[in-house]
This record gives structure tokens, sequence and C-alpha cells, in this order.
């Protein structure tokens, strides 16, 4: 099986722009925000919050609302691009507030019956993760995490 090198000089310029450097930075600072505040709260810090889903804020409403504002930054708030963004953005966050966190409500369901049925010898393997969601407030400190850091950004980015 052969490989698909990546030839094209355009990709690369991907990692130039100042839109991913928005979303993406967006996703960092608000996961390091989420790590500091888990490590108040527990004396301890875990890097697993760099990478897992729900916590305060929502790196998923920072890095969707960063890219969004960059974008609006760039070609005008009003413009087609910006629109298609933005209702992406507004997808996403309404998933991390919605779905995402009704599923993690149903896993916390899920542990306590397995908590009670443990003494019928059922021995399941593993927890259902009960962080996949976020509250409101969590979506919109993501999202004005996100605000502020693609604010920065592009002001900075010439």
């Amino acid at each position: 099986m052969m490989l698909m090198n990546i030839e094209h000089w355009q990709f690369w310029e991907l990692f130039l722009c100042k839109w991913f450097w928005c979303g993406t930075g967006g996703w960092i600072i608000a996961s390091f925000i989420k790590m500091i505040i888990a490590a108040v709260k527990t004396k301890e810090f875990d890097f697993v919050y760099l990478f897992s889903t729900g916590g305060m804020p929502s790196s998923h409403s920072a890095a969707v609302s960063a890219l969004a504002v960059s974008v609006g930054y760039t070609y005008g708030f009003g413009s087609p691009i910006t629109t298609i963004v933005c209702g992406f953005a507004a997808v996403t966050m309404f998933d991390a507030a919605t779905v995402r966190r009704a599923a993690g409500e149903h896993a916390k369901v899920l542990n306590a019956i397995v908590r009670d049925i443990r003494d019928l010898k059922f021995k399941p393997k593993e927890r259902f993760r009960e962080l996949l969601g976020h509250t409101r407030l969590e979506v919109l400190c993501g999202m004005i995490t996100g605000i502020v850091w693609a604010t920065v950004l592009c002001l900075l980015w010439k």
C-alpha cells in the first residue's frame, strides 16, 4: 500500500495563516485554563484536561468562536463566508451545551445503575465518561475566550 505524500506547497500555507492560529490558539488557551481551574479544585495537575471534553471553559466554543471572529475581522461580519463560519460555530456550541451534555447526564445515570448492581457479580470493565458536554456558562466562557484571543491575534498579525 502506497502512502500519500503531501507535496503541494499550498497545503503548508494552512499553518501560516492567522485563521488557523486563531482557532487552534483558542482551543489551546481554553484547554490550559480548564487544566488550571481543575488543578485549583483538585490540588493536582492533570494534563488529561488538555485533550478532554467538558469542563470550564469550553475548548470547542473557544476554537469555533475564535475562528468565526477572525474570519469576520478579515472579510467583514456581513460576508457570506463569515455567515457560514458563524453558523458552524453556533451548531458546535449548541451541540456542546445540549446533545453532549445530555450524553454526560445519561452516563451518570448508567454509572449509578452499574454501582447498584455490582453486588450481583456484574463487573463492568470500565465506567462511562460523564464529562462530555458543557453548561451554558462553560460555553459562554469558551466563546469569550475565543473572541478575546482572536481579537488580540488579529490586531497583532500583520
